[in-house]
């Protein structure tokens, strides 16, 4: 039990404590609905010094169950700043916590894990102890929870490129399942002449199919991939058309999934804007952002057949320098791939937007065989026309 003053909002929040490295972006993390049912301990000790504004949120709310900061900022100094963090908090209902030792939080979570925990202030925090630890203990684990569904949008819009700084005709189309999508991730296919449609988490074959999309992408989100059975459902389908598929962070292990692969807990997670991963085809280290705290359970030993055997070999192309984790997939006899980080960079280093680029010539390529095999389809059924003829006369 760590004692500390109220923050934001008053009254009792319960969810999985984990902690965030980032030195900046505060505002993205907290609107992060990968945080969604999590109390989130800011590693940073100042908090708020830049305030908050309309701008830089990755979604329509805040998304974080409780927020556990060491030092707020007394007031905000920044020209961008409409408003305190401690009042976005306030207004948005998130009850949090000041003054603790955030530090020693940290060390407690990396030592034995991500776990149950909760916020009390007000009335509650003066109720007894017992009380305050058998209501943390009661609620339900991250393991097994279903939420990609609860942060989803509820209908379909359309993020064009026109609207993003690209000039001319849209170049590609693609179907964005939202399984808790940030932002930015439309806005950097969009600035690169891509069309999404982003379709709820409950999106059918059909629903995709109704965009003729040139690619498929699925979105980091939270919760336990394990459940996600209908999204890994529609994956298959979707990689059976052998439509081009780009994953990230929960878009990555429903790949993994799709494939034939397990997913596992992990013991405390990867969130953060400074996560070190290695791309083993090349060696090159990125420094990623990433919000995760499930995994892939894949071979890191080269290329293997899936155990979905249809969907024939596929490697793992990225792995985490900090513990071997498996961060991306890439398939070998389709058109697939992902990453277990969030290559949009909001916030985070730049490193990894190469990847969107990748997914469009994934798409081009895809297209020029298509178009390829369609031509080659039509000469034959030309000569074998003109024979045809030839031996009725």
């Amino acid at each position: 039990m760590f004692r500390g003053r109220s923050y934001g909002a008053v009254g009792t929040a319960l969810g999985e404590a984990v902690f965030a490295t980032g030195m900046t972006g505060y505002q993205e993390t907290i609107t992060d609905p990968s945080y969604a049912r999590q109390l989130v301990v800011q590693t940073a000790p100042h908090i708020g010094n830049t305030g908050v504004n309309s701008e830089d949120a990755e979604s329509r709310r805040i998304w974080v169950a409780g927020y556990i900061v060491r030092d707020p900022a007394r007031r905000p100094s920044n020209w961008r700043s409409e408003k305190s963090l401690d009042e976005e908090l306030v207004a948005q209902g998130i009850i949090g916590i000041q003054g603790v030792d955030t530090r020693a939080i940290t060390r407690h979570l990396r030592e034995r894990g991500a776990m149950k925990a909760g916020i009390f202030s007000g009335d509650a925090a003066a109720r007894p102890e017992a009380e305050l630890l058998a209501e943390v203990r009661a609620q339900a684990p991250m393991a097994g929870s279903r939420l990609a569904e609860e942060v989803s949008i509820d209908a379909a819009y359309v993020v064009e490129p026109a609207d993003h700084g690209w000039d001319g005709e849209p170049r590609f189309t693609i179907a964005a399942l939202d399984l808790g999508i940030k932002s930015m991730t439309p806005h950097r296919f969009a600035e690169r002449g891509v069309r999404v449609h982003v379709l709820p988490a409950t999106a059918t074959i059909e629903d995709v199919q109704a965009v003729e999309p040139d690619g498929v992408f699925m979105s980091n989100g939270p919760g336990d991939p394990a459940t996600a059975d209908a999204q890994v459902g529609l994956l298959r389908q979707v990689l059976d058309t052998r439509v081009p598929f780009f994953g990230i962070c929960f878009g990555n292990q429903i790949l993994g999934r799709a494939l034939g692969f397990g997913t596992y807990k992990l013991r405390y997670g990867h969130r953060g804007i400074n996560q070190p991963v290695m791309d083993r085809r090349t060696g090159k280290v990125e420094i990623t952002s990433q919000n995760h705290g499930f995994a892939v359970d894949a071979p890191a030993d080269g290329p293997t057949t899936a155990p979905e055997r249809r969907f024939g070999r596929v490697e793992v192309s990225h792995v985490s320098l900090n513990d071997d984790v498996v961060e991306g997939l890439s398939c070998l006899d389709i058109p697939a791939f992902s990453v277990q980080y969030h290559p949009e960079a909001a916030a985070g280093p730049h490193d990894s937007a190469y990847l969107f680029d990748r997914f469009i010539d994934l798409m081009a390529a895809e297209k020029r065989t298509a178009g390829t095999n369609a031509a080659a389809t039509s000469a034959a059924d030309v000569s074998k026309a003109t024979t045809d003829a030839k031996e009725a006369k």
